[in-house]
């Protein structure tokens, strides 16, 4: 048997957590990546959980001749506009189609989560900790719907998809406050408003192995948005900056996309959204 490629093997565990997040993140097969992220998080607990996370303070540089993050060579990338317009859910291909979207949004969560891991030193143990947490639920959502596309006929990659969720994560690299700010907090906080309808959509065609997938998704995802809430704060409190008005300027810095409503507010408040910041959402919304 060939001996895998550095970016194909799981990660090595004698290196430190931040160190194995890292070649987690570098992994090309998008199974293997998952398996490892929840490996992670369970050797994490195994090790005891409350304990103070190892190396926090270790500054890490990726290989260069690692990919940052690794992919498998499908799904092809494109640019948002260019991903094929959404068939009706009313047909296999069209529900596979919708489901291979939320996959491939998954696939670049385990990603982030992993990315927010091993790319910022100094922060408490609780933030390397929260966020392997989320590197090992959104493993298991991709999963689920890998799994579940499997049964209408389809793979992970069998479909287009765009790059926007790991494009902030570029733009916000040098800067973990912006991070926190834009990527948990407005792209990934997107899905609480999407994923009712979503789920009402797939229910409404039959798929209520989806649905219930879909329901899965949406409670973890408020507990991922509240530790990017959390860890936006507390990069506030310590920095002395007002979060409603550092948010807004952030926003403007690294352009991101506006949000439109309907949004799911209650969700927001569940993950931690004060009514300030709500109502500067809703008076800013596209």
């Amino acid at each position: 048997m060939p001996e895998k490629s550095p970016a194909a093997r799981s990660p090595d565990s004698s290196l430190s957590p931040r160190r194995q997040a890292l070649a987690a993140l570098c992994m090309t097969d998008a199974r293997s990546k998952a398996s490892a992220a929840r490996a992670l998080y369970q050797a994490m607990l195994a090790a005891g959980g409350d304990e103070v996370f190892p190396g926090v303070d270790e500054v890490i540089v990726a290989d260069p001749a690692l990919p940052v993050p690794g992919r498998p060579a499908l799904p092809e990338l494109v640019p948002p506009q260019k991903v094929e317009r959404r068939r009706s859910l009313q047909t296999e291909a069209g529900r596979a189609a919708m489901i291979h979207a939320l996959c491939h949004i998954e696939f670049n969560a385990i990603n982030l989560a992993l990315d927010a891991v091993w790319r910022f030193p100094g922060m408490p143990s609780g933030f390397y900790r929260d966020w392997l947490r989320v590197a090992d639920e959104e493993a298991l959502h991709f999963t689920l719907l890998s799994d579940h596309l499997a049964t209408l006929g389809f793979a992970y990659g069998d479909f287009p998809a765009h790059n926007s969720l790991w494009e902030m994560a570029d733009k916000t690299a040098g800067d973990v406050l912006a991070r926190m700010a834009l990527v948990p907090r407005t792209l990934e906080a997107r899905g609480l408003d999407a994923s009712p309808p979503v789920r009402a959509k797939l229910a409404s065609a039959g798929d209520h192995a989806a649905a219930a997938i879909i329901d899965i998704i949406l409670r973890d995802e408020v507990g991922h948005v509240a530790i990017g809430n959390h860890w936006y704060r507390w990069l506030c409190a310590e920095r002395g900056f007002d979060p409603v008005a550092t948010y807004a300027t952030l926003a403007g810095q690294y352009r991101a996309p506006k949000l439109r409503g309907p949004f799911n507010l209650d969700a927001r408040r569940a993950a931690g959204f004060d009514e300030d910041e709500l109502a500067w959402l809703e008076a800013s919304a596209g």
